[in-house]
């Protein structure tokens, strides 16, 4: 990691290369492989991106009529601009959904094949032949449960013929001494039951780069004796034959230089992270299939579960610190999309296993845990603006660059929109001539398609009676559904206030840093909870009376964001509380099939792997 500009190299030419040729020679290029058209994937992203336009367009033209009546005055057009700054999100995440959809309906189980034929390559028997590292970065972390985690990944390969290919690095930024004593005792004591496994354990003094800093320096020491790398977050769970199954597709297929799989969550025990979870691995579902339909070779990278060519990726994806000063300046905080637009711009694919396999992570076990983690994520992607304009990226590498970005632009957005229109109840003679009807039809609009990832990951569920049964039948699915919808639109105005606050706060060079991510806990203590959210609740409370001054009938569309602000503190406790969360997993509310599963089930065999 070098404190330098970020200037990259020129792209060189293509040349075809073998699979030795990739390890040996990681500064030439590959070529297209030809197993998907490129003509057919332009045609896709034509097609996505003239669909895209045309909603944003419709949407936007919607707006722009509705209030219109009685003249637009300066306050109503810069509600158009942030409005307008919500729709790209909305509009790509409906689509992507849709499209994974009809790819499961057509296609079924071939679907992950259909839009990464790299996966057809395979027939699950073939040898290991390659070295692979499976790499935890750590820091101040927990470390007893994130070891627990990588050796029952070890355990399983054990049980396979291919063991002997994988060495396990533990890559410590601890500064807490306490802590990284118990990471030193828990790497011997693993050395000491498992005396045949390579386990490697390096603690830096400095964090130098964050996690990325800490992956460039396990390459720069490591890197050459290993074909491929497998990163995992300390909560990432990983099983063998996910492994193996992403190593020989890698083998066979020298273009790819990252090969991401679908990551779910874990079955926990609170009921936020129970709803939040369910929520996510059915949008996650539907959206990641349908984006990989028309991304292809420009696939994502979201930083951890992913196989990744190490010699490429040592060549071309390091990160050097970011010129200049403030909050988007100095080292990545977001590494993980930009090494992917880095390794395609270095003409290797970057690629998506579109499946639920055994790839899991844990969530944030409240609401104050995940709004936290989203501000890193936040002011990380951020940083995404200084680099949209690197030489060499590809076109689709921007596209995913500016979504990454757009993703944490949406929702202030969305709350700086709504603060103007509440702020334009102050003036009567700009609304009394709108029509009820009118709004509260493009709001009920706009509600469907924000909700459109989950209603079509649900419907992949519903319509398939065996998937429908894996999560404990098809009504249990819809209860769950419709309750982690109104769960989810309780939150979402909670973290798109957050994000917002956060947001203004970087024109003022305010930014976060890397700490230890809060993974466990009982329940969320209410002072907690207020120290946190009582920005939420002081602007919930003080919109609800300020719309019921002006204009009372204005709470028919505000209400459920005036609730969910107002009630902020409670919501974030009582959705940890031990007696509902309890309540909750007895009556299957929320389950995942990792849930309904048996201990022996748990085990997971390997199959034709089984030594």
């Amino acid at each position: 990691m070098k404190d330098v500009p970020f200037v990259p190299e020129p792209m060189a030419e293509t040349v075809p290369l073998d699979g030795a040729q990739v390890k040996n020679a990681p500064d030439l290029r590959l070529v297209d492989t030809g197993d998907t058209n490129a003509r057919a994937i332009r045609r896709r992203r034509l097609a996505v991106l003239t669909a895209n336009v045309i909603t944003v367009a419709l949407l936007f033209g919607a707006m722009t009529t509705f209030l219109s009546f009685g003249g637009l005055i300066w306050i109503e057009w810069a509600m158009l601009v942030a409005y307008a700054l919500t729709l790209p999100w909305l509009s790509i995440g409906m689509w992507n959904a849709l499209l994974g959809l009809w790819l499961d309906l057509k296609h079924s189980d071939q679907a992950a094949v259909v839009v990464n034929p790299a996966l057809g390559r395979i027939t699950g028997q073939e040898p290991i032949a390659t070295r692979i590292a499976v790499v935890m970065p750590l820091r101040n972390e927990d470390p007893a449960p994130s070891l627990h985690r990588l050796r029952g990944l070890q355990d399983e390969l054990a049980h396979t013929p291919w063991a002997k290919h994988f060495d396990f690095y533990v890559l410590s930024d601890t500064d807490n001494p306490a802590i990284a004593l118990r990471e030193e005792a828990g790497v011997a004591q693993w050395r000491r039951a498992r005396p045949e496994i390579k386990v490697h354990y390096h603690r830096r003094s400095e964090n130098t780069g964050y996690k990325a800093g800490n992956i460039a320096e396990f390459l720069d020491r490591s890197g050459a004796e290993y074909d491929f790398f497998l990163p995992l977050d300390a909560d990432s769970v990983m099983g063998a034959e996910t492994v193996l199954r992403l190593v020989r597709v890698m083998q066979v297929s020298p273009e790819i230089g990252m090969l991401q799989s679908l990551v779910t969550g874990l079955p926990s025990k609170t009921f936020f992270t129970r709803a939040f979870q369910f929520g996510m691995r059915h949008g996650m579902r539907s959206y990641t299939l349908g984006a990989a339909w028309w991304q292809a070779d420009c696939g994502p990278n979201w930083g951890h579960n992913i196989l990744i060519r190490t010699a490429p990726f040592h060549a071309h994806c390091m990160l050097p610190k970011l010129p200049g000063k403030g909050p988007l300046s100095g080292y990545v905080l977001s590494h993980d999309q930009l090494e992917a637009a880095l390794m395609r711009r270095a003409g290797f694919e970057t690629r998506v296993l579109a499946e639920e396999s055994d790839s899991h992570e844990e969530n944030p076990p409240s609401l104050a845990d995940f709004i936290r983690r989203e501000l890193r994520w936040c002011n990380g992607n951020m940083q995404y603006f200084k680099l949209l304009g690197l030489p060499g990226l590809t076109l689709t590498s921007r596209v995913q660059l500016y979504l990454a970005i757009q993703m944490y632009l949406a929702a202030p957005a969305w709350m700086l929109f709504v603060l103007l229109g509440a702020g334009l109840a102050a003036m009567p003679a700009q609304v009394v001539g709108a029509p009820l009807w009118f709004g509260l039809s493009l709001f009920a609009i706009v509600l469907v398609l924000n909700l459109m990832p989950k209603m079509m990951g649900l419907a992949q569920i519903l319509v398939n009676k065996t998937r429908a049964d894996a999560y404990g039948g098809r009504r249990l699915v819809s209860l769950s559904g419709l309750v982690e919808i109104l769960v989810s639109m309780l939150m979402a105005p909670i973290v798109a206030f957050g994000l917002s606050v956060f947001v203004l706060g970087l024109f003022f060079n305010h930014r976060v840093g890397w700490d230890a991510q809060q993974r466990h806990r009982d329940r969320l203590e209410w002072t907690e909870a207020a120290r946190v959210l009582w920005p939420q609740t002081l602007a919930g409370l003080a919109l609800t009376v300020w719309l019921a001054v002006l204009v009372p009938w204005a709470l028919i569309f505000g209400a459920p964001m005036l609730i969910a602000l107002s009630l902020a503190i409670p919501i974030a406790v009582v959705t940890t509380l031990p007696k509902l969360s309890r309540w909750s997993i007895s009556n299957g509310l929320f389950d995942i099939p990792e849930d309904r599963q048996t201990d022996s089930e748990r085990e997971r065999p390997l199959k034709a792997d089984i030594a």
